[in-house]
């Protein structure tokens, strides 16, 4: 089992993230409700958790983008169960730090846990959910 580590807790230049390069920032109730999926992702990832309950978007998404601004990374996945109103901020906040860190974004991947398999989410989707008035068309075009 991987150390346990916050987000919110742990130094932006740490050494393992200097040395692996890859995050896997998930959502804190991952780890134990599906530690199978945990473990599979966090692979030659340095995993660390956050709570979108307990710690605002605005504040993930700084420490996340000075992160970014001090260490070249490869690669950031994010994991949360699907259908939580907390959880979905996480994948809108790092969509939002790619915006906002542009070319020294890391290659970014998105996963949620439905039924207890984790599916790969494009960031368009991502982008798409945060505009209630899109899905709304969507949804319109079904009926």
């Amino acid at each position: 089992m991987h150390a346990y580590r916050e987000l919110m807790d742990y130094n932006v230049c740490g050494r393992i993230i200097r040395e692996k390069r890859k995050l896997l920032i998930y959502g804190t109730c991952v780890r134990d409700e599906y530690p199978n999926i945990f473990e599979e992702l966090s692979i030659n990832r340095v995993p660390l958790a956050v709570c979108l309950e307990k710690t605002h978007m605005n504040m993930v998404a700084l420490k996340i983008a000075s992160l970014i601004a001090r260490i070249k990374l490869d690669e950031i996945v994010v994991l949360t169960v699907d259908g939580s109103p907390h959880c979905v901020q996480l994948h809108f906040c790092l969509e939002e730090v790619a915006k906002i860190m542009d070319q020294k974004m890391p290659s970014l991947k998105h996963y949620v846990i439905e039924k207890s398999r984790a599916i790969e989410i494009s960031r368009k989707a991502v982008k798409t959910a945060r505009y209630l008035v899109k899905v709304q068309r969507l949804l319109d075009v079904d009926d």
